[in-house]
């Protein structure tokens, strides 16, 4: 007997175009479009008279093709093939993946399908397996929080959150702490849902709930692997919550995410899980909370003097009022939208004596926030900082993170 044939088939190169048929080189040429512009998600979407295709990039989406009379049907079908989906099925949602080779590059493709009333739409989440992780500088962290990240990547215990909502680069930051602390000496292993980027040297799990290989049962699992740093994707329950929690306890590193919108909202979010207050303040080192600004177009932003809002914004997280702030204009440089890129604002908050007690009180979390930040140390001030220094705009900084402090 021959070996078994691989159920997954080889990855597609995007640059072998071949002379295929029309709807194959029509989604080759969207998927193309997404992975050159760097895009986030790519979407198919039918509609009354034809197809749309949109890409998001730095958070906003971008219509790439939108044609009545388009093969609709038939790009749907060629992408759930490509997933290796049953085509048959068009009234139930489903997942796959697609695996892309591009220019040497591994590009690795979470699919999803919903149906709607024009027939099904498809959302791709693209993920560059080879995209190089940047330095935490390049992130767009300051030097003393540089300091600050690389004093936890060296602690022996602990649990370090990244907090955030969806695409702000909480799994970004989290994998640039897992590579300052990979070195031979420490066993690192990670429990994901993807697993967004190759990291050599650091033993890799994805989950499937579906089989019952959670996160919390992929994190008990890897406290018997002898691990010295364990990455969980996600905390999202008690159970995951407690399984980190008693890791940290055992002399374990945990870094890991959680859904919460400031670094005082996740102490608040473990509490609404359920972990008790005094192993919040014992085993958590240090949150992170971070948030993804658009980066002002250097081809077209103009000056002009802060008007009362900025004034306002500046004044209340202590910050001096510049002689002017720089706004968006948009240009072919940045197709008219006035900005190009994302920097990224962090507010980091390290655990020391006088916040542990306080949450040991079970403070109220307007009291943890006064204790634990001054407020050009928030999101709102580091934000602030950024408009001073033109790299964004209040507008932004207002879409993003909002006027409360």
């Amino acid at each position: 007997m021959g070996p078994e044939p691989s159920a997954e088939p080889p990855p597609q190169d995007l640059l072998d175009t071949g002379s295929e048929a029309p709807v194959i080189r029509l989604v080759n040429h969207f998927l193309r479009r997404a992975v050159e512009a760097r895009a986030s998600d790519l979407h198919v979407e039918p509609h009354e008279n034809g197809l749309r295709a949109r890409i998001r990039i730095d958070g906003f989406l971008q219509t790439i093709f939108d044609r009545p009379q388009a093969p609709a049907k038939r790009v749907i079908s060629r992408l759930k093939v490509m997933a290796g989906m049953d085509i048959s099925e068009t009234r139930l949602p489903q997942d796959g993946h697609i695996a892309l080779r591009y220019g040497g590059r591994s590009i690795d493709i979470r699919v999803s399908t919903l149906p709607g009333n024009y027939g099904e739409r498809v959302v791709m989440r693209v993920l560059d397996k080879t995209a190089g992780l940047m330095p935490l500088a390049d992130l767009g962290l300051r030097p003393p929080q540089v300091a600050q990240l690389e004093a936890l990547s060296a602690a022996a215990n602990g649990i370090v959150l990244a907090t955030g909502p969806t695409g702000s680069g909480k799994t970004t930051t989290l994998y640039s702490l897992l590579k300052l602390a990979n070195t031979t000496e420490r066993n690192i292993l990670t429990v994901e849902d993807p697993i967004e980027y190759d990291l050599p040297g650091v033993n890799q799990s994805q989950i499937h709930a579906e089989i019952g290989l959670t996160f919390a049962a992929g994190l008990r699992a890897s406290l018997r692997q002898d691990p010295d740093i364990i990455l969980v994707g996600e905390i999202r329950d008690l159970e995951t919550a407690s399984t980190a929690a008693q890791a940290a306890l055992t002399g374990h590193l945990v870094f890991s995410s959680l859904h919460a919108n400031s670094s005082v909202a996740a102490i608040i979010r473990l509490r609404d899980l359920g972990v008790e207050d005094y192993l919040i303040a014992a085993t958590v080192r240090a949150i992170i909370a971070q948030r993804l600004l658009r980066r002002l177009c250097d081809a077209c932003k103009s000056t002009r003097a802060p008007n009362e809002q900025e004034r306002a914004l500046f004044q209340a997280t202590t910050l001096p009022i510049p002689a002017h702030v720089w706004q968006a204009n948009g240009c072919p440089a940045c197709n008219g939208a006035g900005h190009k890129g994302r920097a990224g604002i962090y507010e980091i908050v390290t655990m020391d004596d006088g916040l542990r007690g306080a949450i040991d009180a079970g403070a109220s979390e307007q009291a943890l926030k006064v204790q634990a930040l001054t407020p050009d140390r928030t999101l709102l001030g580091e934000a602030m900082q950024l408009v001073a220094q033109g790299i964004t705009d209040s507008a932004e900084v207002v879409r993003v993170v909002g006027t409360e402090l």
